[in-house]
């Protein structure tokens, strides 16, 4: 996922993308704290992935903000 295609979504579509995003972090934490983790490096995509929506969903924010001020 880039920020090209998040850009192009709404932001209710960026939530809805944050949730699972958080969904899945959480049943990785739940696996690696099991043992049953085997790709790792998913956790760092999915944490790089979640902070990307929330960036793009502030910037979007403050977009919203300044065209009303």
């Amino acid at each position: 996922m880039n920020a090209n295609e998040l850009r192009d979504k709404t932001p209710d579509q960026l939530r809805d993308e944050l949730v699972q995003l958080k969904k899945e972090a959480f049943n990785l934490r739940f696996q690696q704290a099991t043992g049953a983790l085997e790709n790792t490096a998913r956790m760092r995509k999915v944490r790089r992935d979640a902070a990307r929506v929330k960036t793009i969903l502030n910037q979007k924010a403050a977009e919203a903000a300044k065209s009303e001020a």
